[in-house]
């Protein structure tokens, strides 16, 4: 009979058989699912690196990291908060499973805060058990967070760049090897963030760059190193008369500047070969009237394009020259204005205003001199030629008197009538104001008897002028309306010189100036005070000197050798010596015939004997008339 130890034996031994080849089929299931879970998530790694290394679009590619993220995890969501360093916080614009939107915080506070800064990895198995969790959030989204796992995201040179958060693991917690898995993938997938910010980076470069070249008014054309435009702003093709970039990329630089435009095409040339910078000022590029579509040109300075041309080597990062860059700017109105302006001042001038632009227009007060003359008994005259010989002398007269302005950085103001308007220091002052527009008198004088000596071989009458200056303090600026503005100076310093060259006629001077452009004098001049005046419309007297160096050299001569003899006769007048003053005056028109002025002393001073003044007289003579 067998041993009944043996059966028990045999059947627990059965038992365990059954039990063990049970246990090898569960772990060999087991084993296979985790080779089969591995192998998918390797294949996922593989695929999402594979996409994120194709991928170059950084909101593209975070969807598709947190969507790799919850499968290789088996989590619920993810959300990846990446940093801005301008305003020190943590964004982000798509969150799994939630609405798109952009969320900011500052980048030291929560959970995501917290790793970011410390760059610690922080695993919560039961978020409700945790201080640091916001329950605020799952109550406004109706979300229930259970896990969570942080970690921060660094670049290769192991600058924090961002936060991946994941949450809820579907089954249980997340454990050390999802710490491992998500290191391993944010490591893939921050090279992959940093390329794509660097092209988000460049295309708002490369989009602010095109908006800004399009925004010029200033042409700009770019060509390779094959001589082909490449790139041409609306500026440019509005200026070379071309009606989108379409008609002119891809042409050779030979087709567009060609003819005589050819300098240009051989200019850039030279830039490509020697990659050295050029540029050409003022110059003229001739436009094609077919490109217009008209016939014919009516006038042919219309399709003349005045330009600062500038070209530019491009080169890569190596050196090598890759193309030209082509900068012109219009000036074509600029020089049609500079060649306005010229007519009315010193071409330094008009450079200067349009530099300074309207600022320099817009209205100021400041000392300036002031020339007026006006031609005499100028009705008489245009009675006697009538209206083609009065304007015909005019246009050469104004003509001959513009030169003596210019030539002395004067600005033309304006011509009333027969009269000339002439400022001096402004709109911009200058240390020799006075002595320009004195300078220009005697010119002025002097270019007369020129013009007078050519009309009289030409049979034609002749013309005198007088000439009054004064400085004093103007307002100048834009005057007029809205319609119709020009610029010019007003004041008691304008009013006093047209006083001024109004008295020559009583004076019968030539050039009379005040006593404050006298003292403002830089240089030595041959003066004389003729009187002490009170003009119309001021009650303050005003000294008045004659320039003698305005006379003809016969008659400077004369004067200079009897002024100080007229010095000292005006001395005995204002001293109410008549006698003296009488005599004296009477001697030096012995030695002087033509000296109206002390013929006109002498005149008062007959007058002053036979009827001395009151007490209270000061010597200042009261102009009735204008």
């Amino acid at each position: 009979m067998a041993d009944p130890n043996l059966y028990l034996f045999g059947a627990i031994a059965f038992v365990l058989l059954v039990t063990l080849v049970s246990f090898r089929s569960q772990v060999a299931s087991l084993v296979n699912e985790q080779l089969t879970r591995v192998k998918h998530n390797e294949n996922k790694l593989l695929e999402v690196t594979t996409a994120m290394s194709a991928e170059i679009q950084l909101q593209p590619l975070l969807i598709k990291v947190m969507e790799t993220v919850n499968d290789i995890l088996n989590a619920d969501r993810c959300t990846i908060f990446l940093h801005d360093p301008d305003s020190s916080e943590l964004w982000s614009k798509v969150a799994s499973g939630l609405e798109t939107k952009e969320i900011r915080f500052p980048d030291h506070l929560g959970i995501a805060g917290t790793v970011f800064t410390s760059g610690e990895i922080i695993n919560i198995k039961d978020a409700y058990a945790d201080d640091r969790f916001n329950k605020a959030v799952d109550r406004k989204t109706g979300y229930r967070t259970r896990s969570i796992l942080c970690m921060q995201i660094t670049n290769k040179m192991g600058t924090a760049i961002g936060v991946i958060q994941v949450l809820n693991k579907e089954s249980g917690t997340f454990d050390s090897t999802d710490e491992q898995r998500l290191r391993a993938f944010c490591s893939q997938a921050a090279v992959a963030i940093e390329n794509a910010k660097l092209f988000d980076e460049v295309v708002t470069i490369k989009n602010y760059n095109e908006a800004m070249l399009e925004s010029m008014s200033t042409g700009i054309l770019s060509t390779n190193a094959d001589k082909k435009i490449v790139k041409v702003n609306t500026s440019a093709c509005k200026l070379l008369w071309y009606d989108s970039d379409e008609d002119i990329l891809g042409k050779n630089i030979t087709e567009v500047f060609q003819d005589d435009n050819q300098w240009i095409a051989d200019a850039i040339d030279q830039v490509l070969r020697i990659g050295t910078y050029d540029e050409a000022l003022d110059a003229t590029i001739i436009l094609d009237p077919a490109r217009k579509g008209d016939s014919l040109a009516e006038e042919f300075d219309q399709f003349k394009l005045s330009v600062n041309l500038k070209l530019q080597p491009l080169t890569d990062i190596h050196n090598k020259r890759i193309g030209c860059l082509m900068i012109f700017e219009d000036i074509t109105s600029e020089k049609r204005l500079k060649s306005t302006m010229a007519r009315y001042m010193p071409k330094e001038l008009a450079d200067k205003l349009l530099e300074e632009g309207e600022q320099a227009l817009g209205g100021s007060i400041q000392d300036a001199t002031i020339l007026f003359s006006d031609i005499r008994s100028f009705t008489s005259f245009s009675e006697r030629n009538g209206p083609q010989e009065t304007v015909s002398m005019l246009n050469d007269y104004f003509g001959v008197m513009y030169e003596q302005i210019i030539n002395n950085e004067g600005i033309l103001d304006k011509y009333i009538g027969d009269a000339i308007m002439a400022v001096f220091g402004a709109p911009f002052p200058g240390p020799q104001d006075s002595d320009n527009a004195l300078t220009t008198a005697i010119q002025m004088m002097d270019a007369l008897r020129k013009f007078n000596r050519d009309r009289l071989k030409a049979g034609k009458d002749l013309i005198e002028i007088g000439i009054g200056i004064s400085t004093d303090e103007v307002v100048s600026g834009n005057i007029g309306s809205s319609k119709r503005m020009d610029y010019t100076v007003i004041g008691d310093g304008v009013n006093l010189a047209a006083r001024l060259e109004g008295a020559t006629k009583h004076y019968k001077s030539y050039v009379l100036i005040s006593d404050k452009t006298v003292r403002t004098l830089k240089k030595e001049y041959l003066l004389r005070e003729v009187d002490r005046i009170r003009v119309k419309g001021k009650e303050e007297p005003v000294a008045i000197y004659e320039a003698i160096d305005a006379l003809s050299s016969h008659d400077r001569e004369r004067a200079a050798e009897t002024l100080d003899l007229f010095n000292q006769a005006l001395d005995a007048y204002k001293d109410r010596r008549w006698s003296q003053a009488k005599s004296q005056f009477s001697e030096i028109v012995d030695l002087r015939s033509n000296d109206e002025v002390s013929k006109l002393y002498i005149d008062r001073c007959n007058h002053f004997i036979s009827s001395p003044p009151p007490p209270e007289w000061d010597g200042v003579w009261t102009m009735k008339t204008k």
